[in-house]
């Protein structure tokens, strides 16, 4: 049973876009469902306990034209003076090289017209925080962009010189084959674990929990506002927090997820469960938006504290064949 809540909470907070666990014919043992629960247990263990560094991957911007890609070329590379990496793993480092890789996209396709009324390219930032061995940094990138940006023109850029180690990307929006990048909120976070999972395998503890699923609240600057706030051109700075009916909903959620998950641990006949339940309660109390809402999250969680509920609450939620207990 507390398996199946792992598992159908589970993937609510740390993989939305699988809102409906499908349950096939299971064995008895219910072997694939352990699994599955046991890679919630550690992805909530890597988030309450060890509080494991997040990574960071956003969209910055993007080129109109193959005069606004350029220049974003010159900018990541310092003018051809850091070394940038193409799509087939070529390292090169001066003005000439810049100039061949800006020619290479504009006629490597459709025709990139120097102004254009559609975005031409997508600007990446991926990140970790200060401390992160910058090489892998850039080979976890490199990795990513085998992965997510394949069939698509790339080159990449490793920053080490600011507080964290950073890469920029900037990708062709048109594939090899004709079909065109067009980035949702999903594919950011799949994106998002993508590089996580890559930075993992170098052995560095990196973890891509969605800010509801934490209870933040914080709004990051975009680059051009970054930059434009350094120079004195930002007029109007945009809100430090957010707000907003889906940002409301999508924190309530994550409080409703972790209101299950809590009341089942809590209901185990398992010490170390029950130790879990606590963390993550002492976790969730301490976010910022439970902090800010606190008497909503106290009417999301009162089933943590009574085990009688958790199972009425499975069956009522839970859709198809019944978990084994």
């Amino acid at each position: 049973m507390i398996d199946g809540v792992l598992v159908q909470w589970g993937e609510r907070l740390f993989y939305p876009g699988n809102r409906i666990v499908k349950v096939a014919p299971q064995p008895r043992l219910n072997i694939l469902l352990r699994r599955q629960a046991a890679v919630i247990r550690r992805r909530i263990e890597a988030t309450v306990t060890r509080r494991g560094p997040q990574v960071m991957v956003k969209v910055t911007g993007g080129g109109r034209g193959m005069g606004a890609i350029a220049a974003h070329f010159r900018y990541i590379s310092k003018n051809g003076q850091l070394a940038f990496e193409d799509d087939r793993g070529v390292v090169r480092q001066d003005k000439e090289a810049l100039h061949d890789l800006a020619e290479q996209w504009r006629l490597g396709g459709s025709l990139i017209e120097e102004t254009s009324p559609r975005r031409e390219a997508f600007n990446l930032m991926l990140s970790m925080p200060r401390g992160t061995n910058a090489q892998i940094v850039l080979m976890a990138a490199r990795e990513f962009a085998q992965i997510e940006l394949k069939d698509h023109f790339y080159v990449m850029v490793l920053h080490k010189h600011q507080e964290n180690p950073h890469v920029h990307l900037s990708v062709r929006a048109e594939s090899m084959s004709g079909r065109r990048l067009n980035p949702r909120k999903a594919d950011l976070h799949r994106w998002r674990e993508t590089f996580a999972e890559r930075l993992r395998g170098y052995g560095i503890e990196a973890e891509a929990t969605r800010q509801a699923t934490r209870g933040e609240v914080r709004r990051y600057e975009h680059l051009w506002q970054r930059k434009a706030r350094e120079e004195g051109r930002l007029h109007n700075a945009p809100e430090p927090m957010k707000s907003g009916d889906a940002y409301q909903r999508s924190r309530m959620g994550a409080l409703r997820a972790w209101a299950h998950i809590v009341a089942a641990l809590t209901a185990s006949d398992q010490p170390r469960d029950r130790e879990l339940a606590e963390r993550i309660t002492s976790f969730i109390r301490g976010s910022t938006f439970a902090r800010e809402h606190g008497r909503k999250w106290e009417r999301e969680v009162p089933a943590h504290v009574r085990g009688r509920d958790v199972e009425p609450v499975i069956s009522r939620e839970m859709p198809g064949p019944e978990f084994n207990r």
